[in-house]
Order: structure tokens, then C-alpha cells, then sequence
């Protein structure tokens, strides 16, 4: 009798999930939403099979960064639970990733005088030279934060790494080994952040029981996104990753990461502009922004509100301004802009960002174009649910496309898909 009563009891608790080897987890922890994807690798591809999403609290959060670790566990678990819901099982292999103002990615060039010029160059010279430029960049990278934060002892660690280009003797080359030469250049993207941020994710992920296999800068996993598995792709364009604490950019050019750029303003800041001007909570101040183009709003109110926007989008501006300006080792900008992220929705910011003139100064050949990156636009990642549906899913799935490449392996892979695996962290 009591048997029969524990099995009822049992047969009404929810089933726990078995975990399979071949789902991978991305988890986009913003600022505004945790979004978490599970997908299932498929050959070359990704078939998304379970979307989830849950609302930060406003203190869970500070600039991309996370500032309460317990609260974010628990909005990532109600993420995760839908998607796992909707897939009808877990996934453990999970991407998780990091923004914020102290993360920090930059492309060098090194320059390697080979002693022997005529022997034919073999891997083990490559990943010498790597772990140089590597060297370097850490450098640069753990001063540049350590002047940003005032603590010169600061700990950082390398997060993402990927070729751009190589030359030897000035001649670009895919595949380098078996070349002979004296000169070898080699331009290599790498983007590091504090201890103390990947530390933090690496708790989220203990704590939800994750095998966390990468950790990934965003702007980085947006240019995965849109680049998926050609190596030899000649992608080139800005990609803007608007997000609730922090704005992201990367430059593309012909398939190879040129820089990474951050500043601390996003969709939250037009949230905060709008409740000090209009003496309203948060909550009410994200409600009206949310519905600027509603067209039942008082005449006031809109004015008010459009008014606050502006004076928000007017600072925003100049921080992409500021940031493109940085990439001075690019002698043209390309000329087209590639929007995702939540705070990409306020329409207001897309135009302003099409028809102003704040691009003037900086060395474009022509005005920029502007649009939205679709989820259609993501390369070798199909969308089973069709919850994934809009720009804001586009950095979940670069997180996808950054655990395909950690995890994946194949013989037919090119010279720099080899490289880019002695890089992977």
C-alpha cells in the first residue's frame, strides 16, 4: 500500500530531463533578459529546439556586467527551464557571454623574423608565433583596464582569439605551412576581460549545473553569427549590438574580427533620461518608452517623451562616434551598419542612426546603410521553434555558433580553421 502511494506521488513530479551530447546551451545573461537557446547540432548545422527568456531585476545587473550572482542564477534557471521545457531535454555544454566596458578586444599585428627564412613553415613555428602575439595583446589588454579601473594589479584573462590575416613577405597567404619566407605577419584578433567577470560566470554556470566549454565576448559571438563556417568569407560591416547596460561594436572586414569596441550606454539609459525628466518610476518610464510610437498617447506626453529620447540618442551617438574612431588601423570604415540587441527596437535610434550626420568625421567612403540583423540573416542556424524570431535573439545565437566552433572538429577544416583551434580558450 505504501509502495503504490509513493509511486502515485512520484508518477505526479515533474520528469527530470536527461541530458544529451549533442545540444549546446547559449546563454545571453543581459542586462534587461537572460535568453538561453538549446540546439542540436546537426552535421555543419544548428537546429534551435527550445527558446526561453526571463526579466532582470534592475540591481541584477551593472554595465553588461553582473552584480548580483544569486539573482541572476534564478532568472537564468526560469530561462532555461522554457527552453528545456519546449526541447523536452537538457542540454549541459553551454556558451555563456560577457560585455561591459573592461572587456576589451584588439587586433595586432606582429611581425616574426623567421632564423631559418628557407625552411618550409610547419605548425609548431605557428603556435609560436601565436603564443607571441598572445603575449602581447595580454599585455596591452591588462594595462589598458588596469588605467580604466585604477588598480594596476589587476587580473585579466583571454576569452576569444581568431586569425585575421597572414602575410609572409608581404604576400597574403590562407594556409601558410609549407611557405618559406623571412617576414611573417600575422594579425590576430584577441579580446580579454577581469577575472572577476569571467569568475562570475563561471558561479552561474556551477550553479546551474552547466559545463560551461566557452566563454565569449559578445560582439565577437555576433560576428560568428553572421560569418558561421566560411573561411574563406568576405563579409565585411559594422555590427551594433544594443543592449540593455551596454552598446557593442564590431568590425568586420572580409571575414576577419578587426576590433571589438564598448561603451556603457544602452537601452537603460533612455529608460533612466525619461523617468528624471517625467518624475516616473522605472518600470513606468520603460512602459512609455516601449510604447513611443504608440499612436493614443497625448500630445504631452509624447512630446515630453520624444524630447528625453533624443537628448539620450544625442549622447549615444557620440559614443559610436567615439568608439569607430578608435579603429584606427582600418583606413575605411565599411560602409554599412548591422543592428541587433534589445535596445535596437527603439525606432527612434535606428533612424537617428541612418539620417543624422554624426558619421561625418570618420573615414567612411559614403553614408552608411542601416538595418536590423534578422535571425534569417544567421548562417547554419536554423530555428525550429520559431521563438527565436527577431534581433534580439541574434547574440544567443552567436553564442551557439562559438560553442559549434569550440566543440567541432573535422579533417576537412582549412589551414585557419586549425590555427583558430590552437587559439580556442
Amino acid at each position: 500500500m505504501v509502495s503504490m502511494i509513493l509511486d502515485k506521488l512520484k508518477s505526479k513530479l515533474p520528469v527530470k530531463k536527461q541530458p544529451e551530447d549533442n545540444l549546446i546551451v547559449g546563454l545571453d545573461i543581459g542586462t534587461e533578459f537572460v535568453k538561453a537557446l538549446i540546439a542540436r547540432l546537426d552535421g555543419d548545422n544548428l537546429e534551435i529546439i527550445g527558446v526561453g527568456r526571463a526579466r532582470q531585476s534592475v540591481d541584477d545587473m551593472h554595465s553588461g556586467a553582473i552584480a548580483d550572482i544569486g539573482g541572476v542564477v534564478r532568472n537564468c534557471e526560469t530561462a532555461l527551464a522554457k527552453a528545456e521545457e519546449q526541447a523536452g531535454m537538457q542540454g549541459k555544454r553551454a556558451v555563456i557571454g560577457i560585455a561591459g566596458e573592461l572587456v576589451k578586444g584588439l587586433t595586432q599585428t606582429i611581425r616574426y623574423k623567421r632564423p631559418q627564412p628557407d625552411r618550409p613553415l610547419d605548425i609548431s613555428e605557428m603556435e609560436l608565433i601565436i603564443e607571441k602575439v598572445q603575449e602581447r595583446a595580454q599585455g596591452k589588454a591588462q594595462q589598458q583596464i588596469g588605467l580604466e579601473t585604477g588598480n594596476q594589479e589587476v587580473e585579466v584573462k583571454l576569452v576569444n582569439s581568431a586569425i585575421v590575416s597572414i602575410h609572409i613577405d608581404g604576400y597574403k597567404v590562407s594556409n601558410p605551412i609549407g611557405f618559406q619566407g623571412k617576414d611573417v605577419a600575422i594579425q590576430i584578433y584577441t579580446a580579454f576581460a577581469p577575472m572577476v567577470h569571467i569568475g562570475a560566470l563561471e558561479r552561474v554556470a556551477s550553479e546551474l549545473d552547466l559545463d560551461l566549454i566557452a566563454v565569449a565576448a559578445e560582439p565577437f559571438a555576433v560576428s560568428r553569427s553572421v560569418l558561421g563556417t566560411d573561411a574563406s568569407s568576405t563579409f565585411t560591416a559594422i555590427l551594433v549590438d544594443v543592449g540593455g547596460g551596454t552598446t557593442d561594436i564590431a568590425v568586420v572586414n572580409d571575414g576577419g574580427v578587426e576590433g571589438t569596441k564598448m561603451f556603457g550606454i544602452g537601452g537603460r539609459s533612455f529608460t533612466k533620461t525619461i523617468a528624471a525628466d517625467m518624475g516616473l518610476t522605472y518600470e513606468d518610464a520603460e512602459k512609455l518608452k516601449v510604447n513611443i510610437d504608440e499612436p493614443n498617447l497625448r500630445t504631452s506626453v509624447a512630446q515630453k517623451l520624444i524630447q528625453s529620447v533624443d537628448k539620450t540618442l544625442e549622447v549615444w551617438l557620440g559614443g559610436v562616434e567615439l568608439a569607430l574612431s578608435e579603429f584606427d588601423s582600418v583606413d575605411h570604415l565599411p560602409p554599412r551598419i548591422l543592428l541587433c540587441g534589445g535596445g535596437a527596437s527603439l525606432v527612434r535610434l535606428v533612424d537617428s542612426l541612418e539620417k543624422s550626420n554624426w558619421h561625418q568625421e570618420l573615414p567612411f567612403t559614403r553614408k552608411p546603410s542601416v538595418q536590423l540583423i534578422k535571425p534569417t540573416d544567421v548562417v547554419g542556424i536554423m530555428d525550429s521553434t520559431g521563438d527565436a524570431k527577431d534581433h534580439t535573439f541574434i547574440t544567443a545565437m552567436g553564442l551557439l555558433r562559438v560553442g559549434y566552433d569550440t566543440i567541432i572538429g573535422s579533417d576537412n577544416d582549412s589551414i585557419k580553421d586549425k590555427l583558430n583551434r590552437i587559439l580556442r580558450v
